[in-house]
């Protein structure tokens, strides 16, 4: 079976040999790099299934790695790695398609379980096989959901969703007209989706700038105030 391809951007090499020896044990495959230049090259190069990326880097912010990467067809899902005082970053990673976040110091176990969590979001676990469910897809308006492919279109052009932001629009979709509070939602999606409630509504924010034509306006994602989420009837 394929081994999954873990790059890890980060320039201090204690925490790049750490993280390293716990994925491998896993049995991912890692390659390491610690600056801009170098991660840009390893993205090409290497091919990765999955990118951890410190935020700050010797030759600027990693946040260019991250644009770079959400760019890639298929874009590459991505952890960022963040100090506790860089929420701002955070923010900016989570609008450009970051997936999920760590805060340093962490637990390395913490981290290697949301690469696994991740990668089976995406539709492969980490020994690279398929999910078993039937292929099924929904369709709300011009929105179409393929769940076994994890793919997204609108008027019939597929749009690039991150994990975390597939996974809330399948809870929803499945559950036509049914209110989520945020709380609720949150339970839906499971402990594999490491989200939180404080940053779901930027979560929700993404996916209806990819997927509404008029984001403000949303016709398919609906705020209920004061409640939560639903998603129009069909």
């Amino acid at each position: 079976m394929e081994r999954r391809r873990i790059l890890v951007v980060d320039d201090e090499p204690q925490i790049v040999e750490v993280i390293a020896a716990y994925l491998e044990r896993e049995g991912m495959v890692v390659e390491s790099a610690g600056s801009i230049a170098e991660a840009l090259g390893a993205l090409e190069r290497f091919q990765p299934d999955l990118l951890v990326l410190d935020v700050t880097l010797p030759d600027g912010s990693g946040l260019d790695v991250l644009r770079t990467a959400s760019g890639h067809n298929p874009r590459i899902p991505t952890i960022m790695l963040t100090s506790r005082g860089e929420e701002a970053d955070r923010i900016v990673g989570l609008e450009l398609g970051a997936d999920d976040y760590v805060t340093k110091p962490f637990s390395s176990r913490e981290l290697v379980a949301r690469v696994r969590a991740l990668l089976r979001r995406m539709g492969e676990g980490a020994n690279g096989a398929r999910n078993d469910k039937p292929s099924h897809k929904t369709r709300v308006g011009d929105l179409e959901i393929d769940y076994s492919f994890h793919e997204v279109s609108v008027e019939g052009v597929t749009t690039a969703l991150t994990a975390t932001e597939f996974q809330i629009l399948a809870v929803l979709a499945e559950n036509p007209g049914e209110v989520f509070t945020r709380s609720h939602l949150l339970d839906r999606l499971g402990d594999d989706c490491e989200i939180y409630e404080r940053t779901l509504d930027r979560h929700i924010n993404n996916l209806r700038k990819k997927i509404e034509k008029d984001a403000r306006n949303p016709a398919y994602v609906l705020t209920v105030y004061g409640v939560g989420y639903k998603m129009r009837k069909a």
